[in-house]
C-alpha cells in the first residue's frame, strides 16, 4: 500500500523555498494544503524562489496539479519565481498545458456561503476527528508505557535524565515564585476577611488548606504546562520539519519510545514533587503576611498550618500532581506529533499545546473536586 501524500517545506541555504512531495498523491486521498507553502512565502526575508523535490513521490494523478497551480498562483502573486524542474515530465507538461489556454471570464463556478448548519457539521466533523486521533495517540502511549513497564522498550537513559533536570531543578525558580505569591495572595484576601471577626489565627488554616489540597497542585501544573508542555511541543515539531522522526523511523526505531515516553516519565515523575514543594512555598507566602500584617509569630504559624493540614490531603494533592504532569506530557508530545512540516507548524503546535494542557488540568481538576468531595477526602 503506498504511503500517503506528505509534503515538507524549508528554506534552503541559498534562500530558496523548497517544497518536497512524497508518497502517494491522489485525489481519493487527504492531500496537504498549500497553506504550509503559503505560510513560508510571507516569512521575512521573503525567499527568491521555489524550488521542487519529488525523488519520493510514488504515485499521482490530478490532484498533485491542483496543489502546484495553487503554489504557481502564490509565486506569481508574491512575484517569487517558481522554479518547475524538480517536477516529473509528465506533471511539467500536464501544468504548462492547464496555462496554455487562458481562462475565460466567469469560468469559476461563485462558491455559495456556507450555512451555519454546514458550518456546524463541518465543525463537528473536524472535532470527532481531532478526539479520534487523540485517543489514538493516548492508546499508543498507553502500550509503549506498558512496555516499559517490561523494559522493553528503546530510548537513551541519559536523555531521561537530562529532561528530569529540565522539568525539575530547572523549572524551581518559576515555580518559586508563582506560589509563593498566589500564597501571599490567599493569605491577604483571607486576612481582610477574618479580622473582621477576630479570627486571622486561622489565616493559617486557610493558606494551608488551600495549597495542599488544590492550589499547589493547580498552579505548578499551569507553570509547567506554559514552560515544560510547550517545550515538548516545540522540540517534536522542529524534529518532524527537519525530517529527524522521520530517519527514527526509517532505522526501525519507534518515535513514541525513543521521544514521547522519555517525556511522559520525567514529568510524571517531576510533578509530585514540584508540588510539594510548591506546597511549602506557599505556606511561606501565607506566613510572610501573616507575621507582617497580623502580628503572628512565625512558630505559631506554622503549628496551626500543621494542625489544619493532614497527611491525607498532602498525598492527594500530589497525586492530583502526578496526574496533571501525565496530561501536560501527553498535551505537549501529542502536538509536536501532529504539527506540520513547516516553520508556521512549530508555531501552531507550542499554542495548541499550552492551551490543549490547561484545557486538561482544569478538567481533572474539577473531576477531583467532585471525586474528593464524594469520598470525604
Amino acid at each position: 500500500m503506498s504511503q500517503a501524500g506528505e509534503l515538507y517545506v524549508h528554506r534552503t541555504a541559498d534562500g530558496a523555498t523548497n517544497v518536497r512531495i512524497a508518497g502517494s498523491w491522489r485525489m481519493r486521498e487527504a492531500l496537504p494544503d498549500p497553506e504550509a507553502v503559503e505560510a513560508d512565502l510571507i516569512l521575512s526575508p521573503q525567499p527568491h524562489s521555489v524550488t521542487f523535490d519529488t525523488t519520493d513521490l510514488t504515485t499521482w494523478d490530478s490532484g498533485i496539479l491542483t496543489f502546484l497551480t495553487r503554489v504557481v498562483e502564490l509565486g506569481r502573486d508574491r512575484g517569487i519565481e517558481v522554479d518547475r524542474s524538480g517536477l516529473p515530465t509528465g506533471v511539467q507538461r500536464l501544468l504548462a498545458l492547464s496555462e496554455a489556454v487562458p481562462e475565460k471570464e466567469d469560468a469559476r463556478a461563485v462558491e455559495a456561503e456556507e450555512s451555519f448548519l454546514e458550518k456546524i457539521g463541518a465543525g463537528t466533523i473536524e472535532f470527532g476527528l481531532s478526539v479520534n486521533e487523540m485517543l489514538a495517540f493516548i492508546g499508543d502511549a498507553s502500550v509503549v508505557l506498558f512496555k516499559f513497564v517490561g523494559r522493553r522498550v528503546r530510548f537513551r537513559r541519559s536523555d531521561l535524565l537530562m529532561l528530569i533536570q529540565q522539568v525539575g531543578a530547572e523549572a524551581v525558580g518559576i515555580v518559586s515564585l508563582i506560589c509563593f505569591l498566589v500564597g501571599l495572595i490567599l493569605a491577604f484576601v483571607g486576612a481582610a476577611q477574618l479580622q473582621q471577626f477576630g479570627a486571622t489565627i486561622y489565616v493559617a488554616n486557610l493558606v494551608g488548606v488551600a495549597m495542599v489540597r488544590d492550589v499547589g497542585a493547580l498552579m505548578a501544573a499551569i507553570v509547567m504546562a506554559g514552560r515544560s508542555g510547550a517545550a515538548f511541543a516545540a522540540e517534536l515539531a522542529s524534529m518532524k520539519v527537519s525530517q529527524e522522526i522521520d530517519a527514527l523511523t526509517t532505522m526501525g526505531i519507534d518515535p513514541l519510545e525513543f521521544l514521547v515516553l522519555p517525556r511522559i516519565i520525567a514529568l510524571a515523575v517531576m510533578m509530585p514533587l514540584l508540588c510539594l514543594y510548591a506546597d511549602f512555598v506557599g505556606i511561606l507566602g501565607g506566613a510572610f503576611i501573616g507575621i507582617t500584617m497580623l502580628d503572628l509569630s512565625f512558630q505559631t504559624y506554622m503549628q496551626q498550618t500543621a494542625d489544619a493540614v493532614n497527611l491525607v490531603a498532602l498525598v492527594g494533592g500530589m497525586f492530583k500532581a502526578f496526574v496533571y504532569g501525565l496530561l501536560i506530557a501527553i498535551a505537549g508530545t501529542l502536538r509536536g506529533m501532529q504539527a506540520s512540516a513547516s516553520s508556521a507548524g512549530v508555531g501552531a503546535a507550542t499554542t495548541s499545546a499550552v492551551v490543549t494542557s490547561i484545557v486538561f488540568i482544569i478538567s481533572a481538576a474539577g473531576i477531583f473536586s467532585v471525586v474528593f468531595y464524594v469520598l470525604g477526602i
